[in-house]
């Protein structure tokens, strides 16, 4: 996984929207749909709520985007 999809990925686990994602790695919000939409095929999920679970229970809580 890229380094922009495990930032994505770990905003959106705390909750984000891709919008505020963006907003919050300097992206526009169409940027912010790629990584998403990257990660949903590399995955096989359907959804960004899978991606939000599947970050939450494979990555140690620490501070920082991405971590």
């Amino acid at each position: 996984m890229s380094r922009r999809e495990r930032e994505v990925a770990a905003l959106g686990a705390k909750g984000m929207t891709n919008r505020q994602a963006a907003s919050v790695l300097g992206l526009s919000p169409r940027t912010a749909d790629a990584p998403v939409a990257s990660i949903l095929s590399k995955l096989g999920f359907s959804c960004r709520a899978q991606i939000a679970a599947w970050w939450a229970a494979t990555r140690p809580s620490s501070p920082g985007v991405g971590n």
